[in-house]
């Protein structure tokens, strides 16, 4: 009798126990902010109209070259972060898979041979970024600013 009246006849309380949670949440954060608009103050200023970056100054134009080095670190950073992710997994089922059983031997070689394909993989696109320099960061910026002197050397011999 008391499992009844705890869990309910039907699943109808749970639904609109959930939908009463997404409400109350929705009223709590909109109602935050509404009374976050009246009650702050709005005191107009140009410096608070000025761009910001990271609390320095704007200095030059926005339209400027981004250095795509930046965008290779992030890729990286996720390749091999999906790739630990994956491993994890494989690995806890990999070590706790029976191997006394003919299937369970069986199954255990082929994932082996399919995370080893998979690491493969990864190690040759690792091996494509280290052998055309993407890892090498100190090596491309100074091989940057060395064209940019000769090209202004250049410039400055043709004037």
């Amino acid at each position: 009798m008391l499992a009844q009246v705890v869990r309910g006849e039907t699943n109808i309380e749970l639904v609109i126990g959930v939908l009463l949670f997404i409400i109350a949440g929705f009223f709590m954060a909109f109602s935050a902010l509404v009374v976050g608009r009246f009650v702050r103050p709005t005191i107009r200023h140009p410096e608070k109209a000025a761009v910001y970056e990271c609390g320095e100054p704007a200095v030059g134009e926005s339209w400027v070259q981004f250095d795509l080095r930046f965008y290779v670190v992030a890729l990286l950073f996720i390749i091999f972060d999906v790739e630990i992710a994956l491993f994890w997994p494989w690995a806890v089922v990999f070590g706790s898979a029976d191997a006394a059983t003919a299937g369970g031997r069986a199954i255990k070689t082929v994932a082996l041979y399919d995370m080893l394909f998979f690491f493969g993989v990864v190690v040759v696109g690792f091996l494509y970024l280290w052998r055309f320099g993407y890892l090498d960061w100190v090596k491309a910026a100074t091989g940057q600013s060395r064209r940019r002197s000769a090209v202004s050397e250049t410039t400055a011999a043709a004037v």
